[in-house]
């Protein structure tokens, strides 16, 4: 197969004498640690202090349901195999938003805050996490996409796994390549990390945009789960994926499960679009 010049990627780590930090650790800790900044201060904002000062427990439990349900989601949906649970790679996006939701609101209702209230400021503070968490995935070298030899394509030679074609068919189950061309051949791809990178920026410009919304709190969530599914669906299009089905279509576990996630989204915006009793804006009232 021949490539069109393609860029060379080159993982990024740094060695602290016997202690290894990789790209993905350094921007998925900044990932949280912008995620909790833009919470706290958006809860404050709109005069819920209370809520602001609890956001570092919840952030504590987002991040456990994060590596939890990514874990999970990758062994029981993608590998089938209980020793990847152990295994450095293997964070699957959806996975770890479920874990996050699921564990956060266990620990919300815990202390008595109001859930809706959360959700309502972490749409924005995922989409901002989620833009500087890809670039983790760029700097590993994983989550990259199908074949591409274009403008801007991308080999990953030291990737995880290297974009060579023995593992775009043992991992990938991708087949198209000519008869006899060397299993070693490195082949160039989409970068679809960078697209993600793009995309997860633009969702959270949106939502900045609409953080002061006349809404029920709550309803911004649901702008947040409405992008989260467009753009997962359409950037997994681009991925090397092997959880494509035939009977839907050759579409991934991901995309389906981004077509539900945008239901829930338009489903959570019509329940929380009005004011009212049991619904109340997200400004704090005045006190009496």
């Amino acid at each position: 197969m021949t490539l069109a010049s393609p860029i060379i990627h080159h993982p990024f780590e740094i060695n602290l004498g016997g202690f290894k930090l990789t790209g993905f650790g350094i921007a998925v800790l900044l990932a949280f640690l912008i995620a909790q900044v833009i919470c706290e201060r958006e809860l404050a904002r709109r005069g819920h202090d209370t809520e602001a000062a609890a956001v570092a427990d919840v952030l504590f439990a987002a991040l456990l349901g994060t590596m939890i349900g990514a874990k999970l989601y990758y062994v029981v949906v993608i590998t089938h195999n209980i020793a990847d649970l152990w295994s450095r790679g293997g964070f699957v996006f959806w996975g770890g938003f479920i874990g996050s939701v699921l564990l956060c609101g266990a620990t919300i209702r815990y202390k008595k805050l109001s859930f809706v209230r959360f959700a309502d400021v972490a749409g924005i503070a995922i989409a901002a996490g989620y833009s500087i968490g890809r670039t983790g995935c760029w700097a590993v070298g994983d989550d990259y996409g199908r074949q591409y030899s274009g403008f801007l394509s991308v080999a990953f030679p030291n990737g995880a796994p290297p974009s060579t074609v023995l593992e775009m068919e043992r991992t990938f189950h991708m087949t198209n390549f000519p008869p006899g061309i060397d299993l070693n051949t490195v082949v160039s791809v989409y970068p679809t990390q960078l697209f993600e990178v793009l995309l997860g920026f633009i969702m959270f410009l949106i939502l900045w945009r609409m953080r002061d919304h006349a809404h029920a709190e709550g309803w911004l969530f649901g702008v947040y789960c409405v992008l989260a599914g467009v753009e997962r669906f359409i950037i997994e299009f681009f991925r090397a994926k092997d959880d494509r089905f035939a009977w839907t279509g050759g579409l991934s576990m991901a995309q389906i499960i981004a077509v539900g996630v945008a239901i829930a989204g338009v489903a959570i915006m019509m329940a929380r679009s009005q004011t009212g009793e049991g619904r109340p804006g997200i400004r704090a009232a005045a006190p009496a």
